[in-house]
């Protein structure tokens, strides 16, 4: 029996009438990881405003669309407490039916182009040893593990920390 197609995605910065469907998003994914207590992206006041935030300066987001509905996001920002050359690797998350087609390297490569576009040398991020997919994609993409956390994300709760040379 043949598979059937995958679906076709499209990545695309977000917009004013993605931030619902984003924040509901995070909400969804986050839980289920076992990242919905205190110290999590979850809590961060940006999640309701994400496409604001993400127009400030040296910021983006984009989210992936598959015919029409948005089913995951990710974004690069300045790191917060960092040295200005290095930034993060922010709020990347994805719905089930996003996960398996490729749109998390292909999400994950314009964020590093745009970080490397916008000044960036050197990426950091912060995740869970729990999301095993998703340090799997982060090795692949040629981040290393650190010993600790950088910055000040605020982001306490997380147990995995990358960083990747632009």
């Amino acid at each position: 029996m043949p598979m059937p197609p995958s679906p076709t995605y499209t990545l695309r910065p977000i917009e004013p009438r993605d931030d619902a469907t984003v924040a509901s998003i995070i909400r969804t994914v986050m839980p289920e990881f076992g990242a919905s207590g205190p110290g999590f992206a979850i809590h961060d006041a940006e999640v309701d405003t994400m496409c604001v935030v993400y127009r400030m300066p040296r910021s983006a987001y984009f989210v992936v669309d598959v015919n029409g509905v948005v089913v995951g996001g990710g974004g690069i920002a300045p790191l917060a407490g960092g040295d200005g050359s290095t930034c993060e690797l922010r709020k990347m998350y994805f719905l089930p039916s996003a996960r398996g087609i490729g749109a998390g390297r292909a999400l994950l490569d314009l964020c590093l182009a745009t970080a490397k576009q916008l000044g960036f040398t050197r990426c950091y991020l912060e995740t869970l040893n729990s999301m095993t997919q998703a340090r799997r994609l982060y090795e692949a993409a040629g981040f290393a593990r650190l010993d600790g956390a950088c910055g000040a994300t605020g982001h306490f709760s997380c147990d995995a920390w990358y960083a990747k040379a632009l």
